[in-house]
């Protein structure tokens, strides 16, 4: 079941949920702050761009580098070094008086932030059977809530205290954080003895012959890609409201974090499949309300609540089934998965903003519904690929 000796107890699931809430975060913490902090260290604009491209790029490296140790180092251990690191490397980024330093600290943090992962796999290894979906649901619900409430957050401290406080209180909870998880985690062994290089390719090798990983993998890759076309742009046709009316949309977003749970506790009742389809058709759906979004906030304001329900429920559904068919490879396909979802984001990303100042709004909203349509057309195909291969193994 788990590399870890013992289960997971009930009360530990919030703790796990808030530790990869606040570890998240730190990727996206510098967003709002770009100009600031360009102004404070006289960066040049290419300079502050870097900063959120480095951030992200070190996650990246952090998913296929680090995430998979979790399958061959003890958990525990594993989950404590991780964010005694990731203090030192925010206290860097809150103590840089020069670009490089603080450039050097962002990459940093991003790689680190992988704890996050770390932390997934390592909740659901200790979940048992019948129960996992409902805990990576409630862990999940917490990863949700800090990717979505970090720019308000960071926003609110920088105003009060400067941008410096913003990474200097998350290098205070993470360090909170250490010390209460090297508590409370239960103690375990090591998992695989395979060395580092043939761990790495094994993670390469594990989706190449696994169907399953490869479909649930492009369901992430093509439902974080709605994601982020989205979110990435939404604020381009808002441009006339306040910026504080526009950071209240990921408030709005949190009620996502609902469909976490919920979609957990259907997939402990075997329904996975049905709940992936509903939620991709509800993906579809949600682009009719947002493509009103220069003229209604409140049709917005659907678009996001089902827009963000929609893509949890899948994302949920996605890690349950993919550690449940190889539990003692839970790090090698959670960080695996998670680079599908890095990839879908970033071509969301890169495709909306340069849709819209291209074609406006109305595009960016056709973009989005087809990444969605692309989902639900792979859930139709599904079950016909899987009996095709299963005919070809017969013979």
């Amino acid at each position: 079941m788990s590399d870890s000796g013992g289960a997971l107890p009930r009360r530990v699931v919030p703790l796990f949920a808030v530790a990869c809430g606040a570890a998240v975060a730190n990727v996206y913490f510098s967003q709002p702050l770009l100009v600031t902090i360009g102004d404070d260290l006289a960066m040049s604009p290419a300079l502050v761009g870097a900063v959120v491209t480095l951030t992200q790029a070190g996650y990246g490296l952090g998913l296929f580098f680090l995430v998979p140790l979790g399958d061959v180092v003890e958990r525990r251990l594993l989950v404590v070094a991780q964010l005694a690191l990731l203090v030192v490397a925010l206290a860097l980024v809150a103590t840089a008086r020069t670009a490089a330093v603080l450039l050097a600290g962002m990459a940093a943090t991003g790689l680190l932030a992988v704890v996050t992962q770390t932390l997934v796999a390592f909740a659901a290894s200790l979940a048992p059977a019948e129960r996992r979906g409902r805990v990576v649901g409630l862990v999940t619900s917490g990863v949700v809530v800090g990717i979505l409430l970090a720019r308000t957050v960071s926003g609110v401290l920088a105003d009060l205290a400067g941008w410096r406080s913003v990474y200097a209180v998350s290098a205070a909870l993470t360090a909170v954080l250490a010390v209460v998880l090297h508590r409370v985690l239960p103690r375990g062994r090591a998992g695989s003895s395979l060395r580092y290089g043939r761990l790495l390719r094994s993670t390469v090798s594990l989706f190449a012959r696994d169907q399953l990983l490869r479909v649930r993998g492009l369901f992430g890759l093509l439902v974080f890609a709605a994601f982020s076309t989205l979110w990435s742009s939404v604020a381009l046709p808002l441009s006339s409201l306040p910026h504080s009316a526009v950071g209240a949309l990921g408030l709005v977003g949190v009620v996502g974090a609902l469909a976490a749970g919920v979609a957990g506790r259907l997939n402990d009742r075997g329904l996975s499949r049905r709940t992936t389809g509903v939620s991709l058709a509800l993906l579809a759906v949600s682009w009719l309300p947002l493509a009103w979004t220069p003229r209604s906030l409140w049709a917005l304001i659907a678009g996001v609540l089902l827009l963000d329900l929609a893509v949890q429920a899948v994302h949920v559904t996605n890690q349950t089934l993919i550690h449940a068919r190889h539990p003692d490879a839970g790090s090698r396909v959670i960080g695996g998965y998670m680079m599908f979802y890095a990839v879908g984001s970033g071509a969301g990303a890169l495709a909306a903003t340069s849709l819209y100042a291209a074609a406006g709004w109305g595009a960016v909203c056709v973009l989005g519904a087809g990444f969605s349509c692309l989902g639900l057309g792979l859930w139709v195909l599904e079950p016909r690929w899987a009996a095709d291969r299963a005919e070809a193994v017969r013979q």
